[in-house]
Protein backbone atom coordinates (compact mmCIF):
# COMPACT_ATOMS: atom_id res chain seq x y z
CA UNK A 1 0.00 0.00 0.00
CA UNK A 2 1.21 3.32 -1.12
CA UNK A 3 2.74 5.72 2.04
CA UNK A 4 0.48 9.24 1.33
CA UNK A 5 3.37 11.26 3.21
CA UNK A 6 5.91 9.79 0.82
CA UNK A 7 4.13 10.76 -2.31
CA UNK A 8 3.53 14.30 -1.10
CA UNK A 9 6.76 14.77 -0.64
CA UNK A 10 7.91 12.96 -4.07
CA UNK A 11 5.49 15.15 -5.86
CA UNK A 12 6.70 18.05 -4.13
CA UNK A 13 10.41 17.60 -5.40
CA UNK A 14 8.86 17.36 -8.86
CA UNK A 15 8.66 13.47 -9.48
CA UNK A 16 5.95 11.69 -11.53
CA UNK A 17 3.28 9.73 -9.47
CA UNK A 18 2.20 6.40 -11.23
CA UNK A 19 -1.03 5.26 -12.58
CA UNK A 20 -1.18 2.76 -9.46
CA UNK A 21 -0.38 5.38 -6.91
CA UNK A 22 -2.56 7.91 -8.42
CA UNK A 23 -5.75 5.19 -8.83
CA UNK A 24 -5.05 4.50 -4.93
CA UNK A 25 -5.10 8.45 -3.77
CA UNK A 26 -8.44 9.59 -5.32
CA UNK A 27 -9.62 6.08 -3.95
CA UNK A 28 -8.11 6.22 -0.32
CA UNK A 29 -9.80 10.11 -0.16
CA UNK A 30 -13.21 9.65 -1.14
CA UNK A 31 -13.28 6.90 1.13
CA UNK A 32 -11.45 8.79 4.27
CA UNK A 33 -8.22 6.69 4.71
CA UNK A 34 -6.20 9.92 4.47
CA UNK A 35 -6.98 13.10 5.74
CA UNK A 36 -8.07 15.98 4.02
CA UNK A 37 -4.96 17.95 5.42
CA UNK A 38 -2.65 15.15 3.91
CA UNK A 39 -4.71 15.66 0.22
CA UNK A 40 -4.65 19.70 0.77
CA UNK A 41 -1.25 19.22 0.70
CA UNK A 42 -1.25 16.91 -2.08
CA UNK A 43 -3.35 19.27 -4.11
CA UNK A 44 -0.52 22.49 -3.52
CA UNK A 45 2.17 19.78 -4.73
CA UNK A 46 0.42 19.50 -7.78
CA UNK A 47 -0.30 23.49 -7.69
CA UNK A 48 3.43 23.99 -8.00
CA UNK A 49 4.65 21.09 -9.51
CA UNK A 50 1.84 20.84 -12.63
CA UNK A 51 1.18 16.58 -13.58
CA UNK A 52 2.42 15.57 -17.15
CA UNK A 53 -0.12 14.27 -19.58
CA UNK A 54 -0.22 11.11 -18.40
CA UNK A 55 -0.40 11.74 -14.74
CA UNK A 56 -3.13 14.12 -15.13
CA UNK A 57 -5.25 11.32 -17.64
CA UNK A 58 -5.10 8.74 -14.87
CA UNK A 59 -6.38 11.49 -12.04
CA UNK A 60 -9.37 11.83 -14.20
CA UNK A 61 -10.20 8.56 -14.92
CA UNK A 62 -9.54 7.60 -11.61
CA UNK A 63 -12.01 10.42 -10.35
CA UNK A 64 -14.51 8.91 -12.62
CA UNK A 65 -14.16 5.81 -11.45
CA UNK A 66 -14.90 6.95 -8.17
CA UNK A 67 -18.76 6.98 -8.89
CA UNK A 68 -21.19 5.87 -11.93
CA UNK A 69 -21.28 6.63 -15.20
CA UNK A 70 -24.21 7.57 -17.43
CA UNK A 71 -25.07 5.73 -20.83
CA UNK A 72 -27.52 7.60 -23.10
CA UNK A 73 -26.53 5.21 -26.17
CA UNK A 74 -29.71 3.84 -26.15
CA UNK A 75 -32.23 6.99 -26.46
CA UNK A 76 -31.53 6.58 -30.56
CA UNK A 77 -29.99 9.79 -30.97
CA UNK A 78 -26.48 11.40 -31.42
CA UNK A 79 -25.48 12.74 -27.53
CA UNK A 80 -23.12 15.88 -27.38
CA UNK A 81 -22.85 18.59 -24.78
CA UNK A 82 -21.16 22.10 -24.52
CA UNK A 83 -19.17 23.14 -21.53
CA UNK A 84 -18.16 26.92 -20.91
CA UNK A 85 -15.46 27.95 -18.22
CA UNK A 86 -18.03 30.74 -17.16
CA UNK A 87 -18.23 34.14 -18.10
CA UNK A 88 -20.41 37.04 -17.27
CA UNK A 89 -23.65 37.53 -18.95
CA UNK A 90 -22.76 34.12 -20.31
CA UNK A 91 -26.53 32.51 -21.25
CA UNK A 92 -25.33 30.87 -23.95
CA UNK A 93 -26.49 27.32 -22.79
CA UNK A 94 -30.08 28.28 -22.47
CA UNK A 95 -30.65 29.28 -26.42
CA UNK A 96 -27.66 26.51 -27.36
CA UNK A 97 -29.33 23.30 -26.11
CA UNK A 98 -32.91 23.70 -27.47
CA UNK A 99 -31.02 25.00 -30.91
CA UNK A 100 -28.50 21.85 -31.20
CA UNK A 101 -31.90 19.68 -30.32
CA UNK A 102 -34.03 21.55 -32.90
CA UNK A 103 -31.12 20.53 -35.88
CA UNK A 104 -31.45 16.53 -34.25
CA UNK A 105 -29.20 15.99 -31.91
CA UNK A 106 -29.30 15.29 -28.24
CA UNK A 107 -28.10 17.38 -25.50
CA UNK A 108 -27.46 16.34 -21.84
CA UNK A 109 -26.63 19.30 -20.31
CA UNK A 110 -25.54 18.98 -16.99
CA UNK A 111 -25.14 21.90 -15.21
CA UNK A 112 -24.18 23.61 -12.00
CA UNK A 113 -25.42 26.54 -9.78
CA UNK A 114 -23.26 29.96 -9.33
CA UNK A 115 -20.50 30.33 -6.80
CA UNK A 116 -19.27 34.16 -6.93
CA UNK A 117 -20.04 36.90 -9.80
CA UNK A 118 -20.00 34.49 -13.09
CA UNK A 119 -23.39 32.99 -11.90
CA UNK A 120 -24.85 29.55 -12.97
CA UNK A 121 -27.26 28.29 -15.51
CA UNK A 122 -29.29 26.04 -12.66
CA UNK A 123 -30.13 29.46 -11.42
CA UNK A 124 -31.17 31.45 -14.40
CA UNK A 125 -33.31 28.72 -14.85
CA UNK A 126 -34.61 28.02 -11.43
CA UNK A 127 -36.03 31.82 -11.67
CA UNK A 128 -38.80 30.60 -14.47
CA UNK A 129 -41.83 29.49 -12.19
CA UNK A 130 -42.14 25.91 -11.61
CA UNK A 131 -38.83 24.65 -13.22
CA UNK A 132 -36.93 21.89 -11.46
CA UNK A 133 -33.33 21.22 -11.79
CA UNK A 134 -32.84 18.01 -10.21
CA UNK A 135 -33.89 14.61 -12.34
CA UNK A 136 -33.21 11.15 -11.97
CA UNK A 137 -31.41 9.33 -15.00
CA UNK A 138 -34.59 7.59 -15.80
CA UNK A 139 -36.31 11.46 -16.24
CA UNK A 140 -32.91 12.52 -18.44
CA UNK A 141 -33.33 9.58 -20.23
CA UNK A 142 -36.80 10.19 -21.38
CA UNK A 143 -36.85 13.78 -22.46
CA UNK A 144 -33.59 13.26 -24.43
CA UNK A 145 -35.44 10.56 -26.22
CA UNK A 146 -38.58 12.72 -26.77
CA UNK A 147 -38.90 13.50 -30.40
CA UNK A 148 -40.15 17.17 -29.22
CA UNK A 149 -38.00 18.13 -26.63
CA UNK A 150 -34.35 15.85 -26.97
CA UNK A 151 -32.69 19.04 -24.18
CA UNK A 152 -31.99 18.69 -21.08
CA UNK A 153 -30.15 20.94 -18.55
CA UNK A 154 -30.29 19.85 -14.70
CA UNK A 155 -27.86 19.33 -11.94
CA UNK A 156 -25.43 16.53 -12.33
CA UNK A 157 -26.36 13.33 -9.17
CA UNK A 158 -24.20 13.44 -6.31
CA UNK A 159 -22.98 10.28 -7.67
CA UNK A 160 -21.47 11.33 -10.32
CA UNK A 161 -17.15 11.90 -9.74
CA UNK A 162 -17.59 12.25 -6.17
CA UNK A 163 -14.35 12.55 -5.69
CA UNK A 164 -13.96 15.26 -7.80
CA UNK A 165 -17.22 17.16 -6.01
CA UNK A 166 -14.74 16.55 -2.63
CA UNK A 167 -11.44 17.61 -4.03
CA UNK A 168 -12.64 20.85 -5.50
CA UNK A 169 -14.36 22.02 -1.81
CA UNK A 170 -11.16 21.30 -0.39
CA UNK A 171 -9.07 23.36 -3.13
CA UNK A 172 -11.20 25.88 -2.53
CA UNK A 173 -10.88 26.35 0.87
CA UNK A 174 -7.04 25.70 0.63
CA UNK A 175 -5.97 28.16 -2.31
CA UNK A 176 -5.38 25.30 -4.92
CA UNK A 177 -7.70 25.63 -7.09
CA UNK A 178 -5.76 27.56 -10.20
CA UNK A 179 -3.99 24.59 -10.70
CA UNK A 180 -4.26 23.98 -14.92
CA UNK A 181 -4.65 19.79 -14.16
CA UNK A 182 -6.71 20.02 -11.78
CA UNK A 183 -9.45 22.38 -12.96
CA UNK A 184 -9.46 20.01 -16.29
CA UNK A 185 -9.22 17.10 -14.43
CA UNK A 186 -12.60 18.50 -12.76
CA UNK A 187 -14.10 19.59 -15.62
CA UNK A 188 -13.68 16.29 -17.81
CA UNK A 189 -14.38 14.01 -14.94
CA UNK A 190 -17.72 15.25 -14.94
CA UNK A 191 -18.30 15.68 -18.76
CA UNK A 192 -16.54 12.27 -19.04
CA UNK A 193 -18.94 10.38 -17.02
CA UNK A 194 -22.27 12.07 -18.13
CA UNK A 195 -22.00 9.87 -20.72
CA UNK A 196 -22.29 12.44 -23.95
CA UNK A 197 -21.02 11.22 -27.21
CA UNK A 198 -18.70 14.47 -28.24
CA UNK A 199 -18.54 17.84 -26.39
CA UNK A 200 -17.33 21.47 -26.74
CA UNK A 201 -15.95 23.34 -24.92
CA UNK A 202 -16.28 27.13 -24.80
CA UNK A 203 -12.65 28.60 -22.69
CA UNK A 204 -13.65 32.06 -21.52
CA UNK A 205 -10.24 34.29 -21.14
CA UNK A 206 -10.22 37.85 -20.07
CA UNK A 207 -11.13 39.86 -17.33
CA UNK A 208 -14.34 38.26 -16.08
CA UNK A 209 -13.03 34.85 -16.95
CA UNK A 210 -11.80 32.40 -14.72
CA UNK A 211 -8.50 32.56 -16.70
CA UNK A 212 -7.49 35.89 -17.83
CA UNK A 213 -4.53 35.39 -19.90
CA UNK A 214 -4.58 33.71 -23.45
CA UNK A 215 -1.41 31.14 -22.78
CA UNK A 216 -3.00 29.97 -19.93
CA UNK A 217 -6.43 29.94 -21.94
CA UNK A 218 -4.81 27.58 -24.14
CA UNK A 219 -2.96 25.10 -22.01
CA UNK A 220 -6.16 24.97 -20.20
CA UNK A 221 -8.02 24.26 -23.30
CA UNK A 222 -5.69 22.08 -24.77
CA UNK A 223 -4.84 19.80 -21.49
CA UNK A 224 -9.23 19.57 -21.56
CA UNK A 225 -9.44 18.28 -25.26
CA UNK A 226 -6.11 15.83 -24.79
CA UNK A 227 -8.41 14.35 -21.84
CA UNK A 228 -11.43 13.55 -23.31
CA UNK A 229 -9.53 12.36 -26.48
CA UNK A 230 -7.76 9.81 -24.04
CA UNK A 231 -10.52 9.02 -23.33
CA UNK A 232 -12.15 7.88 -26.49
CA UNK A 233 -14.69 11.04 -25.90
CA UNK A 234 -14.33 14.06 -29.35
CA UNK A 235 -13.25 16.91 -27.79
CA UNK A 236 -12.71 20.70 -29.49
CA UNK A 237 -12.59 23.84 -27.39
CA UNK A 238 -13.10 27.38 -28.84
CA UNK A 239 -11.15 30.20 -26.62
CA UNK A 240 -13.67 33.37 -26.81
CA UNK A 241 -12.97 37.03 -25.23
CA UNK A 242 -14.25 37.50 -22.31
CA UNK A 243 -13.03 41.25 -21.62
CA UNK A 244 -16.11 42.76 -21.55
CA UNK A 245 -20.25 40.99 -20.58
CA UNK A 246 -21.65 38.96 -23.60
CA UNK A 247 -24.84 40.79 -24.35
CA UNK A 248 -26.49 42.85 -22.57
CA UNK A 249 -28.16 42.15 -19.10
CA UNK A 250 -25.84 39.91 -16.29
CA UNK A 251 -27.95 38.23 -13.80
CA UNK A 252 -31.23 35.49 -13.35
CA UNK A 253 -33.81 36.43 -14.70
CA UNK A 254 -32.72 38.88 -16.77
CA UNK A 255 -30.64 36.64 -18.96
CA UNK A 256 -33.25 34.17 -19.31
CA UNK A 257 -35.41 37.25 -21.25
CA UNK A 258 -32.52 37.85 -23.03
CA UNK A 259 -32.29 33.94 -24.40
CA UNK A 260 -35.89 34.04 -25.35
CA UNK A 261 -35.38 37.16 -27.31
CA UNK A 262 -32.47 35.20 -29.33
CA UNK A 263 -34.73 32.04 -29.49
CA UNK A 264 -37.35 34.65 -30.90
CA UNK A 265 -34.95 35.38 -33.88
CA UNK A 266 -33.47 38.88 -31.76
CA UNK A 267 -31.56 39.42 -29.28
CA UNK A 268 -27.75 40.77 -28.85
CA UNK A 269 -24.92 40.30 -31.76
CA UNK A 270 -22.33 38.89 -30.02
CA UNK A 271 -25.00 36.20 -27.96
CA UNK A 272 -26.39 35.09 -31.07
CA UNK A 273 -22.86 34.77 -32.62
CA UNK A 274 -21.48 32.55 -30.09
CA UNK A 275 -24.66 30.58 -29.77
CA UNK A 276 -24.35 29.85 -33.56
CA UNK A 277 -20.25 29.28 -33.02
CA UNK A 278 -20.75 26.76 -30.67
CA UNK A 279 -23.98 24.69 -32.21
CA UNK A 280 -22.20 24.46 -35.51
CA UNK A 281 -19.23 23.24 -33.49
CA UNK A 282 -21.39 21.05 -31.70
CA UNK A 283 -23.49 19.83 -35.16
CA UNK A 284 -19.83 18.91 -36.98
CA UNK A 285 -18.88 17.04 -33.66
CA UNK A 286 -21.51 14.16 -34.42
CA UNK A 287 -21.67 14.40 -38.07
CA UNK A 288 -25.18 16.46 -38.30
CA UNK A 289 -25.50 18.82 -41.30
CA UNK A 290 -27.93 21.46 -40.71
CA UNK A 291 -27.78 25.36 -40.32
CA UNK A 292 -28.48 26.26 -36.39
CA UNK A 293 -29.25 29.92 -38.09
CA UNK A 294 -32.31 28.55 -40.06
CA UNK A 295 -33.56 27.07 -36.99
CA UNK A 296 -33.44 30.13 -35.20
CA UNK A 297 -35.48 31.46 -38.24
CA UNK A 298 -38.32 29.15 -38.66
CA UNK A 299 -39.33 29.36 -35.03
CA UNK A 300 -38.26 25.43 -34.48
CA UNK A 301 -35.32 26.47 -31.91
CA UNK A 302 -38.10 28.28 -29.54
CA UNK A 303 -40.42 25.43 -30.13
CA UNK A 304 -37.87 23.04 -28.42
CA UNK A 305 -37.38 25.74 -25.39
CA UNK A 306 -40.78 25.93 -24.90
CA UNK A 307 -41.01 21.95 -24.66
CA UNK A 308 -37.29 21.54 -22.78
CA UNK A 309 -38.88 23.82 -19.81
CA UNK A 310 -42.09 22.55 -19.74
CA UNK A 311 -40.95 18.59 -19.75
CA UNK A 312 -38.96 19.64 -16.33
CA UNK A 313 -42.36 21.50 -14.68
CA UNK A 314 -41.52 25.00 -15.44
CA UNK A 315 -44.04 27.11 -17.15
CA UNK A 316 -42.97 28.93 -20.15
CA UNK A 317 -45.34 31.22 -20.61
CA UNK A 318 -45.06 32.75 -16.54
CA UNK A 319 -44.00 35.93 -16.03
CA UNK A 320 -40.43 36.33 -14.93
CA UNK A 321 -39.53 37.74 -11.82
CA UNK A 322 -38.88 41.70 -11.67
CA UNK A 323 -36.92 43.10 -8.84
CA UNK A 324 -38.49 45.98 -6.68
CA UNK A 325 -35.56 48.58 -6.90
CA UNK A 326 -33.87 49.59 -9.41
CA UNK A 327 -31.73 52.84 -10.36
CA UNK A 328 -30.15 54.04 -13.62
CA UNK A 329 -26.49 55.20 -14.38
CA UNK A 330 -26.61 58.00 -16.53
CA UNK A 331 -23.38 59.03 -19.02
CA UNK A 332 -21.68 62.23 -18.13
CA UNK A 333 -20.38 63.02 -21.16
CA UNK A 334 -20.83 62.43 -24.96
CA UNK A 335 -18.37 60.11 -26.59
CA UNK A 336 -18.20 56.05 -27.41
CA UNK A 337 -17.98 53.64 -24.34
CA UNK A 338 -14.58 52.07 -24.71
CA UNK A 339 -14.50 50.00 -21.89
CA UNK A 340 -16.88 47.92 -20.18
CA UNK A 341 -15.49 45.96 -17.91
CA UNK A 342 -16.82 42.47 -17.67
CA UNK A 343 -15.29 41.97 -13.75
CA UNK A 344 -16.92 45.25 -12.85
CA UNK A 345 -20.55 44.43 -14.25
CA UNK A 346 -20.04 40.60 -12.62
CA UNK A 347 -19.05 41.98 -9.38
CA UNK A 348 -21.92 44.39 -9.35
CA UNK A 349 -24.58 41.87 -10.49
CA UNK A 350 -23.02 39.76 -7.50
CA UNK A 351 -23.22 42.84 -5.05
CA UNK A 352 -26.89 43.44 -6.31
CA UNK A 353 -27.83 39.14 -5.06
CA UNK A 354 -27.40 37.91 -8.48
CA UNK A 355 -24.78 35.51 -6.83
CA UNK A 356 -23.61 34.01 -3.84
CA UNK A 357 -20.81 34.22 -1.06
CA UNK A 358 -21.17 30.32 -0.30
CA UNK A 359 -22.50 27.33 -1.60
CA UNK A 360 -26.43 27.17 -0.51
CA UNK A 361 -27.08 30.80 -0.37
CA UNK A 362 -30.31 31.95 -1.90
CA UNK A 363 -30.08 34.29 -4.78
CA UNK A 364 -32.48 37.00 -5.81
CA UNK A 365 -33.94 36.07 -9.57
CA UNK A 366 -34.57 39.26 -10.86
CA UNK A 367 -30.67 40.96 -9.72
CA UNK A 368 -28.61 42.07 -11.65
CA UNK A 369 -27.51 44.68 -14.16
CA UNK A 370 -29.23 45.74 -17.77
CA UNK A 371 -26.96 47.56 -19.76
CA UNK A 372 -28.10 49.91 -22.86
CA UNK A 373 -24.90 50.45 -24.18
CA UNK A 374 -22.09 48.31 -24.53
CA UNK A 375 -18.27 48.48 -25.57
CA UNK A 376 -17.83 50.19 -28.95
CA UNK A 377 -22.01 52.70 -29.08
CA UNK A 378 -21.80 56.04 -29.12
CA UNK A 379 -23.66 57.84 -25.98
CA UNK A 380 -25.05 61.07 -25.36
CA UNK A 381 -24.40 62.72 -22.03
CA UNK A 382 -27.56 62.41 -20.22
CA UNK A 383 -28.10 58.99 -22.02
CA UNK A 384 -28.96 55.69 -19.79
CA UNK A 385 -26.27 53.56 -19.72
CA UNK A 386 -26.75 50.81 -17.31
CA UNK A 387 -29.87 50.10 -14.61
CA UNK A 388 -29.49 47.73 -11.69
CA UNK A 389 -32.04 45.88 -9.88
CA UNK A 390 -32.26 44.56 -6.82
CA UNK A 391 -34.97 43.75 -4.10
CA UNK A 392 -32.04 44.93 -1.23
CA UNK A 393 -31.57 48.99 -2.08
CA UNK A 394 -29.32 49.14 0.22
CA UNK A 395 -26.61 47.44 -2.44
CA UNK A 396 -26.96 49.60 -4.70
CA UNK A 397 -24.24 52.65 -3.92
CA UNK A 398 -21.74 50.07 -3.78
CA UNK A 399 -22.81 48.32 -6.91
CA UNK A 400 -23.03 51.39 -8.89
CA UNK A 401 -19.57 52.69 -7.50
CA UNK A 402 -18.16 49.79 -8.98
CA UNK A 403 -19.77 50.13 -12.00
CA UNK A 404 -18.98 54.09 -12.75
CA UNK A 405 -15.23 52.42 -12.34
CA UNK A 406 -15.32 49.56 -14.49
CA UNK A 407 -16.84 52.46 -17.37
CA UNK A 408 -14.32 54.54 -19.75
CA UNK A 409 -16.05 56.83 -22.62
CA UNK A 410 -13.37 57.72 -25.02
CA UNK A 411 -13.38 60.33 -27.78
CA UNK A 412 -12.34 57.67 -29.73
CA UNK A 413 -13.70 54.11 -30.86
CA UNK A 414 -12.15 50.86 -29.37
CA UNK A 415 -10.34 48.44 -31.69
CA UNK A 416 -13.02 45.71 -32.68
CA UNK A 417 -12.31 42.51 -31.17
CA UNK A 418 -12.97 39.20 -32.48
CA UNK A 419 -15.32 36.84 -30.35
CA UNK A 420 -13.75 33.61 -30.90
CA UNK A 421 -10.72 33.54 -30.45
CA UNK A 422 -9.32 30.58 -31.72
CA UNK A 423 -10.44 26.80 -32.32
CA UNK A 424 -8.42 23.79 -30.07
CA UNK A 425 -8.66 20.19 -31.37
CA UNK A 426 -6.84 16.97 -31.19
Amino acid sequence: MPDIVTLIRRKRDGEELSGAEIDWVIRAFTHDVISDAQMAALAMAVWFRGMSRAETARWTAAMIDSGRRLDFSGIGLRTVDKHSTGGVGDKITLPLAPLVAACGAAVPQLSGRGLGYTGGTLDKLEAIPGWRADLDTAEVARILSDPAVGAVVCAASADLAPADRKLYALRDVTGSVESIPLIASSIMSKKIAEGTGALVLDVKVGSGAFVTELGEARELARTMVELGTDEGLPTTALITRMDTPLGRTAGNALEVRESIEVLAGGGPDDVVELTLALAREMLAAVGIDDDPADRLRDGSAMDRWRAMIAAQGGDPDAPLPVATHTETLYAEEDGVVAELDALAVGKAAWRLGAGRERQGQPVQAGAGVELHAVRGERVRAGQPLLTVHTDTPGRIPDALAGLRAGIRISDTAPEPRPLVVERIAP
